[in-house]
């Protein structure tokens, strides 16, 4: 049965909820967990004139609240009053460099799809209100390794929509939203004052569907790896405006030549190299507009030319109709994804924790940040979830780890970015609630030494912190 919902629009003193039309099916009761793993339920293709849409409006957190962990853990603010934070990288001496970044503005909107879209998308970032300075770089330095930042600087500022961070050889790598900058960097500096040098010119505008670049650095510290997404959701914007898109380029770290290391993933993110196997691998949004239950977004090993689907084909060689004309021979070659996280979580963030601090139930996985829905009919994600590991491999389901970013139809923060802190917990890069929170074991645990976001050698071991006070979960108030 088709049920109907109506386009309802309430604005009440600068804040904005919507519920978008939205045509429900035969999936309204589909069980999300069966689309968790490496065997995901596929259900029929849908489509209507109106997708599925319901956006939450963003509230912020108030004094007092804070996202919501399992026992055994500790949640806290590392830092507040940040503008669109994305990213969190850790440097060898322990600082943090927080990425604050907002789209550029792209090619004027030809289609009333493409208003409603970037109106939507305004709206589940919050930026509905006062428009406050962002694309800027900030250092965040945990003095005595207690947990709490005794100093913030901002690092770079002015920048065009920066996303990933990558550091070597005395040398800060900045991925915007078309390039690949490096500038000289000593640790323990406040400020960059010295001029960039372009490495490597990457996908831009005009349209720059997906401007996101994140980066991770190769562990034999030769190349950049760079994520690129495609241009559209499923090439209605031609094919030419692909190249290069919808793909992972490994960048050369000395001439700034690359190549297509892996293409057919639509928006790849959260680069990270797995400590155990010296893989590389990634979270990746999937398509939109073929219902509220596809297609799975998913988190998978990136092999070298390999390919992975888009736009042809999903979840291997599920074909999608509405590519034309048709590749059978994509889609004969296309590579199932490792593991599947359910569909549109929009998870933007993967980090492993091999060599974190955390309590031995995460001790060997890998935490994801899920962004979370607005082309469903029921919220999905908006959640930090953690994927056990076992020899390189996703061994388990997913558990929920930080929640009560939503409550209803209210978001007070998005996930997005998260990374393993200079002590060796768990940072979470909140977007929408303009917070990075810090989640710790709540024994105190910590790392002897800083390992940093570029190191994946795996040799270093968590060990007991001094005595503190008992920790609790925090809950949402």
């Amino acid at each position: 049965m088709v049920a109907t919902r109506f386009f309802r629009t309430a604005v009440l003193l600068g804040s904005v909820a919507i519920i978008l039309p939205a045509c429900s099916d035969q999936n309204d009761n589909f069980d999300l967990s069966q689309q968790i793993g490496a065997d995901p339920v596929l259900p029929e293709p849908s489509t209507s004139f109106l997708p599925d849409l319901k956006v939450a409006e963003v509230v912020g957190w108030k004094d007092g609240e804070m996202p919501t962990v399992p026992e055994g853990l500790k949640i806290t603010a590392y830092q507040k009053d940040l503008v669109n934070p994305r990213t969190v990288h850790t440097l060898p001496n322990g600082d943090v460099l927080v990425v604050q970044s907002r789209g550029p503005k792209g090619q004027a909107p030809t289609r009333p799809k493409d208003i409603i879209r970037g109106w939507i998308m305004a709206i589940s970032h919050g930026e509905t209100g006062e428009v406050k300075e962002s694309n800027i770089i900030t250092l965040l330095r945990d003095t005595n390794r207690d947990g709490t930042v005794d100093e913030r600087h901002d690092l770079l500022t002015k920048l065009d929509s920066p996303f990933g961070l990558a550091f070597a050889d005395n040398t800060l790598y900045v991925a915007t939203s078309n390039q690949i900058l490096a500038y000289p960097y000593q640790l323990g500096q406040n400020e960059i004052t010295a001029p960039p040098r372009v490495l490597t010119q990457l996908p831009g505008g005009p349209i720059n569907h997906h401007w996101t670049k994140d980066l991770a650095l190769s562990p034999d510290g030769k190349f950049l790896y760079a994520s690129v997404g495609s241009n559209s959701n499923i090439v209605e914007n031609g094919l030419e405006a692909e190249k290069n898109r919808a793909a992972i380029l490994q960048v050369d770290r000395q001439t700034g030549a690359f190549k297509l290391f892996a293409s057919g993933l639509r928006n790849p993110n959260g680069l990270a190299f797995n400590p155990e196997s010296k893989e590389l691998w990634a979270v990746i949004n999937e398509r939109d507009e073929l219902g509220p239950n596809l297609v799975p977004d998913y988190m998978t090993s990136v092999k070298e030319d390999g390919f992975y689907g888009w736009p042809w084909s999903y979840y291997g060689n599920h074909v999608d109709a509405r590519v034309h004309p048709p590749r059978p021979d994509m889609v004969a070659k296309a590579t199932k994804p490792d593991y599947a996280l359910s569909s549109h979580v929009a998870a933007l963030g993967l980090t492993f924790t091999l060599n974190s601090a955390m309590p031995t139930a995460y001790a060997n996985g890998a935490f994801i940040g899920e962004h979370g829905s607005w082309n469903r009919n029921a919220f999905n994600g908006y959640r930090v979830t953690y994927v056990p590991f076992e020899n390189g491999k996703p061994s388990g389901k997913t558990q929920d780890v930080v929640t009560g970013f939503i409550q209803g139809d209210k978001a007070r923060g998005r996930p997005v970015g998260v990374g393993i802190d200079g002590t060796g917990a768990l940072l979470v890069a909140d977007d929408a609630g303009n917070t990075v929170w810090r989640v710790a074991a709540a024994d105190g645990k910590m790392t002897p030494a800083p390992v940093a976001t570029d190191d994946v050698s795996g040799v270093a071991a968590a060990v007991p912190a001094a005595p503190s006070a008992p920790a609790t979960t925090q809950p949402v108030q």
